[in-house]
């Protein structure tokens, strides 16, 4: 039935996010055309969240195994993270995208859907 998930960032400059999710975070793409390019995903889960008051909403997050290492290899290709904040269900740091924007970046402390099938 479900076959896949297909996530959107939406950016002012979106050839500097292409670039960006290609030659930083080596994502492989395809062309979908025009140099419109749809990359390849890490594994992903979805999960959905209560909310009190407010319009619904979505976020996006990039998961690691291990954080500090993984900012400090962004560090060297020169990618900007917020600093790290302790979150109940992981450490969380926001990566600054080429042309505006940020993705979250975290370290779960939670049990993740990862690899199951």
């Amino acid at each position: 039935m479900i076959s896949g998930l297909h996530a959107i960032v939406y950016a002012p400059n979106v050839y500097k996010v292409r670039a960006f999710l290609r030659d930083v975070l080596g994502l492989r793409s395809v062309d979908a055309g025009h140099g419109w390019l749809i990359f390849a995903a890490p594994p992903a889960e979805l999960a959905a969240h209560p909310i009190d008051a407010g319009k619904p909403h979505h976020e996006l997050y990039l998961m690691c195994d291990d954080l500090k290492a993984t900012i400090k290899d962004l560090k060297t290709k020169g990618v900007e993270c917020s600093a790290v904040t302790e979150e109940r269900w992981g450490s969380l740091t926001m990566i600054q995208l080429p042309g505006g924007g940020e993705l979250g970046l975290y370290q779960p402390k939670h049990p993740t859907a990862l690899g199951i099938e």
